[in-house]
Order: structure tokens, then sequence, then C-alpha cells
């Protein structure tokens, strides 16, 4: 049997221990708290100091963290890694109950866009597909409506009735008045939460739910060289980034000679366009750059633009792999592969912020470490996503390069990439948050 390497476990882990963005953000501060990271409030004043390493969160879905440089001075740059901690899902309405059929359904909102198509069963919600006996012309275009079709199976009536007179006639738990109106939602849907948040249903207020695949992620196929998984759009990159990160300063000596500020910034609402308070539209990173800066030295604003025009983003968001029963949907030249590496995205629409000389930097470490690389394009007859790359580059002003591994499925319930692609990710995110200072300096574009 092949050994699986100890990245490709850990982020299995990552991924197991975060089913929504708030989860992921929650492990994410475990890890960093574990690893000595001191946990900042945007509300309070900052003291930072050189060595230091600091972290801070806006709305539990965002978590910003860094690690400053012993030898960082004001105006000096961020050597920062950009992704996300959301992927599409179904989020529940503020107002769930549905009845209908004689069945108890949950109102829910589609959130991004999913291959709602591929969403299954669940220990408690279950989306029920219509039989083929029912629809013959199924087999020939799979069409459903995202509204009508796409609403989650609680309960049946009955039982739903029978367990409202149990909990209407068991012992009262709470005097509180009624928070959540039970007009509003499901009986039983409040008391499974409650049971869950350890209170009774009258003192849950409102709650922000989402709809998340039960099965855990896996390591599979054949030669255990794939990791099956919802959400690897984009925790993988979240998980590889915030361990490079870790690793990377993981001895005391290793900031000694470090001169800028290494960053991992994980934002929340990618999947619908980024603009809100946590994310990547928001000031939020512009925010951090700002007072890290100001906390070694607010005498000249000048400091913060210096910086900005000495610093780097990779943004990093998954990449469509090959795939075989599809393979007319890449471009002839541009065809990325599971095992091959990280891959470098260009558009020439801006849709990725990549130029040559961010590609060229990135290509430069890795030849340095002997990590493979691709290179991805869309077909011109095609259209072309995005990411927080653009918005990030055009907002702050800031040098960018998007990339991304490759993955099959992405936007399903479940998704698949290589175990290798993993590790090639975490050691080439390792290796430029450790040698981009010094490669910097040999860099000259506008003199």
């Amino acid at each position: 049997m092949a050994t699986v390497d100890p990245v490709a476990l850990d982020l299995v882990d990552f991924l197991n221990a975060s089913p929504t963005n708030f989860h992921a953000v929650d492990e994410a501060k475990k890890r960093l708290k574990q690893a000595g990271f001191v946990h900042l409030s945007e509300r309070e004043d900052w003291v930072l100091e050189p060595g230091g390493k600091y972290f801070f969160t806006r709305n539990h879905s965002t978590i910003i963290a860094f690690a400053i440089g012993k030898k960082y001075v004001a105006g000096n740059g961020f050597h920062i890694i950009g992704a996300h901690t959301d992927s599409p899902c179904l989020k529940v309405k503020p107002v769930s109950k549905v009845t209908k059929g004689g069945y108890l359904e949950v109102g829910v909102q589609t959130y991004g866009g999913g291959l709602w198509h591929t969403w299954i069963e669940e220990h408690i919600l279950r989306i029920p597909t219509l039989a083929i006996h029912l629809d013959r012309s199924v087999t020939e275009a799979f069409k459903f409506n995202t509204h009508s079709h796409l609403v989650p199976v609680l309960a049946t009536s009955v039982k739903g009735e029978i367990q409202k007179l149990v909990d209407q006639n068991g012992p009262c738990k709470s005097n509180a008045k009624a928070n959540v109106d039970n007009k509003k939602h499901h009986p039983v849907l409040l008391q499974l939460i409650a049971d869950q948040a350890h209170c009774h249903p009258d003192e849950i207020c409102d709650f922000e739910l989402q709809v998340c695949d039960t099965q855990p992620s896996v390591i599979g196929g054949a030669m255990k060289e794939f990791i099956f998984s919802g959400r690897v759009d984009n925790l993988c990159m979240s998980f590889c980034a915030l361990k490079a990160l870790i690793d990377s300063i993981s001895v005391g000596s290793l900031l000694d000679e470090e001169s800028g500020v290494r960053m991992v910034a994980l934002f929340d609402h990618e999947e619908v366009g980024s603009n809100s308070a946590q994310g990547a539209g928001s000031p939020a990173m512009l925010d951090a750059l700002s007072r890290i800066t100001k906390s070694f030295d607010s005498s000249d604003p000048r400091f913060l633009e210096k910086a900005i025009q000495r610093s780097f983003l990779v943004s990093a968001d998954m990449a469509h792999a090959l795939h075989p029963n599809f393979m007319d949907k890449h471009e002839e030249n541009h065809q990325p592969k599971l095992h091959g590496g990280l891959v470098i995205k260009h558009n020439a629409n801006q849709r990725y912020a990549t130029n040559a000389v961010t590609a060229f930097i990135f290509r430069e470490i890795a030849e340095t470490h002997d990590l493979p690389i691709q290179d991805f394009v869309v077909r011109n007859d095609m259209p072309c996503g995005s990411t927080i790359g653009p918005i990030l580059a055009s907002g702050v002003g800031i040098r960018t390069v998007d990339v991304g591994a490759p993955q099959l499925s992405m936007h399903s319930i479940r998704e698949m990439c290589a175990v290798d692609d993993a590790k090639h990710s975490y050691e080439h995110f390792k290796a430029y948050f450790s040698e981009f200072t010094e490669l910097e300096k040999k860099l000259v574009v506008d003199l």
C-alpha cells in the first residue's frame, strides 16, 4: 500500500474540521494559537514587535495572520498569500418553514455557483431526486429548478406533529421569551439546533446555517493518490498557505534575517463577488498593511505607499485540471494535470492578475526548489472565471500572481485533487515565504 504524504493527511484533517467558512476560520485560529500567534482585535490598539506573530478575524469568517521579520522597519514590503474560506453551498433562509405533500422541508438559498445536481444524502436533511420512472427525459438532459427542486426534506408531517406534542408536554427548560418564531422555522429544526448549542429553543435569537455534506474527506484511488472531499476549492489553498506560514517560522531564528512581513489573508465571500465587509473587496487587507506600518512609524504616510510597491501577493485559488472525459474544454497548449504542481493562471483581459514579471518570480522559486509548475489559459471561445487577485491588485495596487493547485469536479459537493499537489503547493508557498526577500533584491522593473 502506498505511503501517504503527511501534508495530505493534515489537509484531510483540516477539511474534516471545516464544514463551513466559520469552522475553517476556527480551525485556523487553533493552529495559529498553537504556533504562538497572538490574537489581535481590530477594535483595540495594536502593540507590535519585530519577530512577533499575530492574527485577527472579521465576522469569524475571514482571518488574516502575519509574522514580522526581526529586521523589519516601516516601509518594507509584505509577502502575502491570499485565498478564501467560502465554498458554494445551500444556506437556510430567514423563513425556512416549508410544508407540502405531507413533508416538512427547509427552505434554502443557493450560495455561489454550485453544481447543484451533485448534492446528495445528509444525516438530517436530504434532497431527493425524482425517480427515472417519473421523468424519462432525465437521461437526455438533467434540468431542475433551484427554487422548486432543491428543497431538503427534514421529516414527514406526521412525525413532525408527534415530536411537537412531545416537546409541548415535556418539562419547560426556560422562561425566556421565544426569540425565533416557530412560524418561520419548523420546531423540530429549532430543537435540533438547540440540542447542538446546549440551550433551549426559546434562547435562540437567530442563526446563519448552511447545508453540508456529512461524508468525511478521504484519501482515495487505487494508489491512494487522490483527495476526495467537499470544499477543496478553496480550503486546499487556504490550508497550504496557513501551514506554509506557520512552518516557515517554526523556529524563532527563521525570522532573524527577515526584513519584511509574511502574511496569509483568508477571505470570505469570494464565491459571490467579494463585496462585503469581510470580503477581498473590503479594506481588510489594506487596513492590516496600514496598521502594521503605522505601528512602527506613523510620522510619514508615504511609508505605506512605499511598502505596497515593495510587496507581493500570491492569489491562491484552485485551478481546473484536464478532465479525461472532456478534454476539448481545455486549450491545447494549456492543460494542467493532476500531480503537475501549482498552475499559474493567465488572462489577457485581467480576469487573473498575473503578468510576465509576477509569473517569472513564482516560476523562479519553483525552479530553485525543483518543484513542478504549470500554466493555464482559458479557451478563447469560453468565459473565464476570476479570483481575489484582480480585486486586490486593483484595490491595493500590489503586484500579484494568480495560481492554484489543479482539481476536478470544482463546485461539486464532492471534489477531488491529487495528494502530490497538496505537497507541491505547501512546499512552493513555504519557499516563497522563506526566499522572497532575497529574490526581490535582484529584480529591477520600474527605476
